[in-house]
This record gives C-alpha cells, structure tokens and sequence, in this order.
C-alpha cells in the first residue's frame, strides 16, 4: 500500500514514546472493557452513565516525571488541559479491532474505529481535556479524567477555544445522542 508520499506502510520509522508522568486516582479499571468481539460493559447504561458522572468531578493526580518538572511552567494560567495518556489495560488482541458498536451499544450502528473514542485502537492512545484545579510541584490536581489509574501519560497540552472549530461542526446523529445522553446526567 502506497501513501501519498510514495512509502509504504512498512518504510515509516519505529517510534519511541516515553511516558513523561502517570495518572493516581481511585479508577482501578475501565468501564468499558475491550476484546477480539468488539467493545462492552460489564454495567448497565444507567451504572455506565453514573461512572462518567462521578469521573467529571472526581478529583485524579497527574504526576510528572521529577526530571520534567520545569516543563510545567506556566501551566498554572491555564484552567484547562489536554491530557494524552496511555490505555495500558486494552488487551493486544483488542487492537486489531475495525468496527465496534460505540461504547458497546448494539442499537448503534458499527463504524471503524478511527470514528469512535474507543480505548480498542491499534495505538491506543486516549485524549481527555480536563480542569486544573491546583500544581503542587510536579503533581497536577485536575478533575474530569477518563484515565484509570497508573496510566502512562504520554503529553499535556493547554486547552484555549481559540484553536477549537467553531463554525461547520458535523457530528454523526448517533455521537451526538451519546453526548446528549451524558450532558443530560450532567446537568442533573
């Protein structure tokens, strides 16, 4: 298979990432559980939904490497950051994973992988922004991470709408069910 560039998916260089910090918080495992058969729950939507709700305002440390501490200057004028960490409980075999029913719903229809937020991807890092609530020397206090606990953080990013599209927006009408699904528990 030949990319536009004219390499071939074998010519691109290995690549070495090392993880910069990782997450602390009270999530010792994902509610959604990945596996050769696709995504899944071992919760009901309702439990599934009260976990995300709980995520929103519980409070998850994010520890920097010590011989990274520096890198966090400045940091502390942001209200907002974006976290890339990790999924180190999503099984290898989860990884070949094409198509999954989002967030394991069956009554939603299968799409690929890279149409989803699926943790199951062939690299699976994951992407959450949260809120900065305190730093205390190499440790960043933030709500709102998706992250379980020990999850290798692979960068942080600050967060400003102003690199955010804002016009012209489209979301498939099933994404945009899910998200009213969650907004709906967060305003309750």
């Amino acid at each position: 298979m030949k990319t536009t560039q004219g390499q071939t998916k074998t010519d691109f260089p290995d690549l070495f990432v090392q993880p910069v910090g990782f997450v602390r918080n009270m999530v010792t495992e994902p509610f959604l559980k990945a596996d050769e058969n696709g995504i899944a729950s071992e919760e009901n939507m309702n439990t599934v939904r009260k976990r995300v709700r709980e995520t929103r305002s519980a409070i998850s440390e994010i520890v920097i490497r010590e011989d990274l501490a520096d890198l966090l200057d400045g940091i502390d004028d942001y209200s907002h950051l974006t976290i890339l960490y990790w999924g180190h409980k999503v099984p290898m075999r989860s990884r070949d994973l094409t198509r999954v029913h989002p967030m394991g719903r069956r009554e939603l229809p299968q799409v690929g992988i890279f149409s989803t937020c699926s943790p199951a991807r062939p690299n699976p890092v994951l992407m959450t922004t949260v809120s900065l609530t305190a730093r205390r020397g190499n440790i960043l206090e933030v709500t709102g991470l998706d992250a379980i606990d020990g999850s290798p953080v692979v960068d942080i990013k600050p967060f400003f709408t102003e690199r955010q599209p804002r016009d012209d927006v489209r979301v498939p009408q099933w994404m945009q069910r899910i998200q009213d699904e969650f907004e709906d528990d967060h305003d309750s």
